[in-house]
């Protein structure tokens, strides 16, 4: 039996467990739209494809399996690229479909086709950042495209793939079978595991260092390993550093948590991981801002410091500091393994009373160190002062999305995490209009939680028609704009070394009204006058269970620096000079 490849693709995704697709229409797509009508899956319209792209990767977090974007072809695929590129960087499942020209018309520069260098060749714009990029030329290859698409996005070190189709093929006929073929196929491959001489090997060689530390990266969260790496460290007392992306892999209250590394890293993490004589790295890149730079002097001192590194990817092992031992491996697996072994080796465990106490010291010498800005009346609010209330009044188990800046970077120093996978960061990319539009899937991805988005006014003003989508689909997510009325973090860098902000700064003549904005999409937009009212104002955000934006006027004061960046030393050599505040 045949039927169109639309309608087929539809009733294959939706045997896969694919709940909602993320995109905009266009003439290359609507054959599948339409297919999607009657369908179970929910299209999430959206204004803008960039919004499309970061909500599926917010989806894909909080879910765990690849989401699903659908895309029109030439600025449909350029504006959702950005967003696909942040979801590659930090390893995120994505499969993004985009429509195409027609297949007979390659090389005649129909409408909206890229092809200045190449014949049909659009989606090689994808090809540096995606796993693999298909362009489908016969509809009877498309079912097992799919297939590949999905097993590919899912496995190994995790990201999105593009599959690309002419739009003749989305209306063409083929059988049935090709696609009901590839229900046959397992939907969830066996992982690589560690073996046991290997985990023997790195158990006794924690057991014999004098200062082992933990250092865990956000491929714990992706391979859902957080109760195998808390069992681990608290077997053998073990302290664990993060980096970014690793931040909520152990609770920021636990015992043995030091915190985040690097540039934004305090200097007691840092020297911690720098006079450390065994670091165990587990799914990190050790990337520039989580190791300052790699100058040895900051944060980590490799080789002298021992490297044991355990990654799903083996490009990954060894690509910024030698290793002694490296092992391809799932991390759940891995460290299911290495307790395993620690309980056979040290059946009551090792205890660490006192290293416990010297973290608990040092956690609240950094707390009382903001206690003056957190407690603060000053308006426009202090940074510490809005995070440490946020912090207060939202729910444990709360899911918290940052943009770049002050809400990310201050998020990831001061703002406790207590749930695994509950914040969502834009890593390796850095994505600016990230936070807003990756609340939106998180939301629909756990309807039951608490959704905020901290994300600056730079960020929010990337794609503020986000909020028609949370109006049409009443997606209740909080969307709290730390506005300090420019690109905070870049002014503050600009002011330090060139003494001026020229770029950075808004000016406050004509400064968009967030609030209004909000109210102009039919979403409650409230603009807070002054420090004192701010959690009030939130709590009842929060129980209103509807989207609302939250404009909230803030100093912009830097983050504390006591790590290091390479580009200090470009802009300013031989000074010690950081960021310094623009207000």
């Amino acid at each position: 039996m045949k039927g169109p490849v639309a309608k087929l693709l539809v009733d294959y995704l939706e045997d896969r467990g694919v709940k909602h697709i993320f995109g905009l229409c266009g003439h290359t797509n609507i054959a599948v739209l339409s297919a999607l009508e009657n369908s179970s899956i929910d299209f999430i319209n959206v204004r803008h494809e960039q919004i499309a792209s970061h909500a599926a990767d917010g989806y894909a977090r909080v879910t765990g399996r690849a989401s699903v974007v659908m895309s029109h072809l030439g600025p449909g695929m350029t504006n959702a690229a950005t967003g696909v590129a942040n979801a590659a960087l930090d390893c995120i499942p994505m499969v993004v479909i985009a429509g195409d020209v027609p297949s007979h018309y390659y090389g005649k520069h129909p409408h909206q086709e890229v092809n200045l260098h190449a014949d049909g060749a659009q989606c090689e714009i994808y090809r540096p950042f995606v796993k693999r990029v298909w362009r489908v030329e016969r509809p009877e290859l498309f079912p097992e495209i799919m297939e590949k698409a999905f097993q590919l996005a899912e496995s190994g070190q995790p990201g999105p793939v593009l599959v690309d189709v002419p739009m003749d093929i989305f209306s063409l006929e083929v059988d049935a079978e090709l696609f009901e073929r590839q229900k046959k196929n397992t939907r969830n491959l066996r992982k690589p595991a560690l073996d046991e001489a290997t985990a023997e090997e790195i158990v006794d060689r924690l057991l014999a260092a004098k200062k082992p530390v933990i250092y865990a990266g956000g491929g714990v969260l992706l391979a859902r390993a957080s109760a195998e790496l808390r069992e681990l460290v608290e077997l053998l007392s073990l302290p664990v550093a993060h980096s970014l992306m690793g931040k909520g892999a152990l609770p920021d209250d636990h015992p043995f948590i030091l915190g985040m590394t690097g540039f934004w890293g305090t200097k007691y993490i840092n020297e911690a991981c720098r006079t450390a004589d065994l670091i165990l790295g587990l799914g990190t890149r050790f990337k520039e801002a989580d190791c300052s730079s790699w100058y040895p002097e900051f944060t980590f001192d490799i080789p002298k410091t021992a490297l044991i590194q355990i990654d799903i990817e083996p490009s990954e092992i060894g690509r910024n500091y030698p290793v002694a031992i490296g092992a391809v491996a799932d991390l759940k697996q891995a460290l299911g393994a290495l307790v395993k072994v620690a309980r056979a080796r040290v059946p009551q465990g090792v205890r660490k009373e006192e290293l416990k106490r010297e973290i608990a010291q040092d956690r609240a010498k950094f707390k009382q160190r903001n206690v003056e800005m957190e407690q603060s009346n000053a308006f426009p609010m202090m940074p510490e002062r809005i995070l440490a209330e946020v912090r207060e009044v939202l729910p444990r188990d709360a899911i918290i999305t940052t943009d770049v800046g002050w809400n990310k970077n201050g998020v990831g120093q001061q703002f406790p995490v207590y749930e695994p996978g509950s914040i969502l960061f834009p890593g390796g990319y850095a994505t600016m209009g990230f936070g807003g539009a990756a609340a939106l899937g998180a939301k629909l991805a756990n309807p039951g939680k608490v959704v905020i988005s901290l994300i600056g006014d730079g960020g929010f003003g990337q794609n503020p028609a986000l909020l028609a989508t949370a109006r049409h689909e009443n997606i209740a997510v909080i969307w709290l704009i730390m506005n300090n009325n420019a690109f905070g973090t870049i002014a503050g860098l600009q002011k330090a070394h060139f003494g001026t902000t020229f770029g950075t700064v808004f000016s406050k003549d004509g400064a968009p009204d967030y609030a209004a904005i909000a109210r102009a999409y039919g979403v409650e937009g409230i603009r807070i006058n002054s420090a004192e009212e701010f959690k009030s104002v939130l709590v009842k955000a929060i129980s209103s269970d509807k989207p609302v934006v939250l404009d909230v006027p803030m100093i912009n004061n830097p983050v504390p620096t006591d790590g290091h960046w390479n580009i200090l030393d470009i802009y300013s050599p031989g000074k010690n000079i950081s960021h310094v505040s623009t207000d």
